[in-house]
């Protein structure tokens, strides 16, 4: 732990003490250290079953990411699967674990004298493998000749996907790679087994896990009706954005994700500006907290900027509710989230053909896709460490592992989530029902799906421009269940929260 930035120190948990030496209590962010030990032992296990039975695997935690000079660093946050493994929340680690032995070894350098100077006194590198349930350390130095004992052994040196640059060029100079062209030598370290055992364990969440998460989506969905409640017209969504970074502050917990805070719903990743909100808008708020833990809440709120719904807003809302409830109604163990996806896209399709939007029979126009002019992306994610759930280990491998091949139709290609739902299984349940301009202007042009679409009944209800509703879910062995608080997002809840503006 050569640099320790002083945001990491305070995530840690530092509390001031007078006349004695500072040691964080890291352990305050982690389980206990036999759950970690648990896991590690799981991978083995699951390795041992995929074939893997010698060799090494080395998993690098993050560093420090230097802003805008090396030591004004963006708040550290500690790589996801090395949390699910390890825990310690601190940058410039790493951990090689033997596959035939089982044996662990956890490489942080020692804080000198000029490190305490600007952090205080830090745990021992012993000390840190102790809290993740790790009997052995070493310097960092002895992870390189760990790689060339076993380069020159045969032995073979398995690692995850890594995302960051600074971790691709240290790996690739790791395993003697050319500085230029790092790839291809990072490509003979990946094995599928490798990130199939890891997904295998990760998706299923035990109840330590659960528990974090829960906590994270209620204080999601605290946030969210603060803005409810709060928000008036005139306000400009950059400063919605900054309301809800504030209330996740003041409740002691990071956001899991840039916040969609937005009037332009159509927009489905849309960036909060200076576009200010009017009576007759509809808000979207999609924003989530990350408790101290690492854990992700994500929520999706839309709801109008004055006391009540456009008409025609009131319409797509009361839809799109219809179609939330079949989806909600639909989750249970051994059911394909594909097949959810698809129930939810033919409740879609109906709420549009009574509205005129939409024509013929639903369950045809959502086999020939149709209804992804309205509805283009999938209707949920798998949520825990990360707000989309281990997406750096490939999204194919998570979200349709062994059993399913992605689709080429439009918006079905799109699902993050396609595979059977597992007890366990944490994910997200969001449809949206969106009028896209361009997206519409182009399947016009192209007379895509007329014989489902009502082009130009479509044009007059253009001006609602997105809604989406979203909540976070857990598989449970008898069926689902909502994490967090009940939140009533019916059309009369809604607008009685914006009764009182």
């Amino acid at each position: 732990m050569r640099s320790v930035s002083k945001e990491a120190v305070a995530v840690a948990g530092a509390h001031a003490l007078v006349d004695r030496a500072l040691v964080i209590p890291y352990n305050d962010l982690m389980f206990a250290p036999d759950v970690y030990a648990r896991r590690r032992a799981r991978f083995l296990e699951v390795l041992h079953q995929r074939g893997i039975v010698t060799g090494h695997f080395i998993l690098l935690g993050n560093n420090d990411a230097p802003r805008n000079y090396p030591s004004n660093c963006y708040r550290f946050r500690q790589d996801s699967s090395w949390l699910y493994l390890v825990g310690l929340a601190l940058p410039s680690l790493a951990l090689s674990l033997d596959i035939e032995r089982g044996e662990t070894v956890l490489y942080a350098d020692p804080i000198g004298i000029d490190d305490i100077i600007w952090t205080g006194a830090l745990p021992s590198p012993l000390d840190l493998a102790a809290q993740a349930g790790i009997e052995r350390s070493a310097e960092r130095s002895a992870l390189r000749a760990l790689v060339e004992r076993a380069t020159r052994a045969g032995d073979p040196i398995y690692i995850l996907p890594p995302y960051r640059a600074d971790q691709v060029a240290y790996m690739g100079e790791l395993f003697g790679a050319e500085a230029s062209a790092p790839g291809a030598a990072l490509a003979r370290h990946l094995d599928p087994r490798v990130i199939q055992s890891i997904v295998e364990l990760r998706e299923i969440k035990d109840a330590e896990e659960i528990a974090e998460i829960e906590k994270a989506v209620t204080l999601t969905a605290a946030i969210h009706q603060d803005i409810l409640r709060d928000l008036r017209p005139g306000w400009t969504e950059k400063r919605a954005a900054d309301y809800v970074l504030s209330r996740a502050a003041v409740r002691g917990c990071e956001l899991s994700f840039p916040t969609i805070a937005t009037c332009r719903g159509e927009v489905l990743h849309n960036a909060p500006t200076e576009y200010v909100s009017a009576e007759g808008d509809t808000f979207l708020l999609d924003a989530g907290a990350e408790v101290p833990s690492g854990y992700a809440g994500d929520l999706t709120t839309s709801f109008p900027v004055g006391t009540r719904f456009d008409p025609r807003a009131r319409d797509i809302y009361t839809a799109l509710r219809k179609a939330f409830e079949v989806a909600t109604a639909s989750l249970a163990p051994g059911v394909r989230f594909i097949d959810v996806h698809k129930k939810t896209s033919i409740a879609i399709a109906e709420g549009l053909t009574l509205l005129g939007i939409m024509r013929g029979d639903p369950r045809e126009a959502v086999e020939a896709g149709a209804h992804a002019l309205f509805f283009p992306h999938g209707l949920g994610h798998q949520i825990g460490l990360d707000v989309h759930d281990m997406e750096a280990l490939g999204e194919d491998f998570v979200g349709y592992g062994e059993e399913l091949s992605r689709s080429a139709q439009f918006g079905l290609r799109s699902l993050r989530l396609a595979k059977t739902l597992k007890p366990g299984m944490v994910h997200s349940v969001e449809p949206g029902i969106y009028f896209i301009p361009q997206l519409v202007r182009k399947w016009r042009t192209d007379r895509i799906c007329t014989t489902f679409i009502n082009y130009d009944i479509v044009e007059s209800w253009m001006a609602v421009r997105g809604l989406r509703i979203e909540e976070d879910w857990c598989v449970t062995e008898s069926g689902a269940r909502r994490l967090g608080p009940a939140f009533d997002k019916s059309v009369d809840a809604l607008e009685s929260a914006r009764s009182t503006i």
